[in-house]
């Protein structure tokens, strides 16, 4: 036997042979007319930068996009929270919320909430990245998770300047306080992103259909919990976690479409 012959394809021939299909279905396949011509678009960007920029410069129209969609949404937001619809439910829940709370409860959920903070989360971010980044000999792990995480950030900054909501009253809340504004969560919005798009890279290389499930379950899981932490607390109300999670899942889906356009210039280049 050739030693390393069994070893796993690493760096661009990984991602094309490993990468490419997930339970079956050839990512590099484009079934509908819109998305044939922006694969066709971004063929043509690579032929003339290198897959790795047009794949940078897909993910920096993605970030404008991203931020445009959270001013969209902040206007959407503010209408509802005005006229009192879902934000009717604020109170109720963190009252409800309240009832649940103990001082061994308490420790416990600040030092999770605390995973998903402005140091916890970067830190378990560049982790998880420079892993996958050495395993694999690529920097496309590294590429996605660094637009992933500053596309994320641009978003909550926009959220909060655009919004300038107020957090719950520091009476109903855990200590330590928080004073920024509370749309979005930041928490929630960044559980999203940075669990879905690790769990998106190790997904493609699973080969069980059970392992996948599982992954972004636990992916799906951690995003959950990390929210309604922040409602437990009092530092967000109940909107201000939904909304972040409609935010970073659609700020994940256009970074998934990236790497796809990505990997279909590495597969079909034009």
């Amino acid at each position: 036997m050739v030693a390393g012959k069994d070893l796993p394809e690493a760096g661009v021939s990984g991602e094309v042979h490993q990468d490419r299909f997930v339970g079956g279905q050839d990512l590099t396949r484009w079934d509908t007319k819109p998305g044939q011509l922006l694969a066709s678009t971004v063929q043509r960007v690579s032929r003339l930068l290198g897959s790795h920029a047009a794949l940078i410069l897909t993910l920096a129209v993605g970030a404008v996009l991203a931020v445009a969609l959270a001013a969209v949404f902040a206007e959407v937001y503010e209408s509802v929270v005005q006229a009192d619809g879902v934000a009717g439910l604020d109170h109720p829940i963190l009252d409800g919320a309240k009832t649940l709370r103990s001082p061994a409860l308490d420790t416990v959920i600040t030092g999770y909430t605390d995973v998903g903070g402005t140091v916890g989360m970067p830190v378990l971010a560049l982790a998880v990245m420079m892993g996958l980044a050495l395993k694999r000999r690529s920097l496309t792990p590294v590429i996605l998770m660094l637009v992933a995480g500053l596309g994320s950030l641009l978003m909550t900054i926009a959220g909060k300047e655009l919004v300038g909501r107020t957090r719950p009253d520091l009476a109903d809340a855990v200590p330590p306080y928080e004073y920024s504004a509370s749309f979005p969560s930041g928490h929630s919005l960044n559980s999203v992103v940075i669990a879905g798009i690790v769990a998106y890279l190790i997904i493609l290389r699973l080969k069980s259909a059970r392992a996948r499930v599982l992954t972004g379950a636990a992916a799906g899981i951690f995003a959950a919990t990390m929210g309604l932490s922040r409602v437990y607390l009092g530092h967000h109300w109940l909107t201000d976690v939904l909304g972040a999670w409609a935010l970073g899942a659609a700020w994940l889906a256009l970074v998934i479409t990236a790497h796809r356009l990505y990997l279909t210039t590495r597969v079909h280049p034009a």
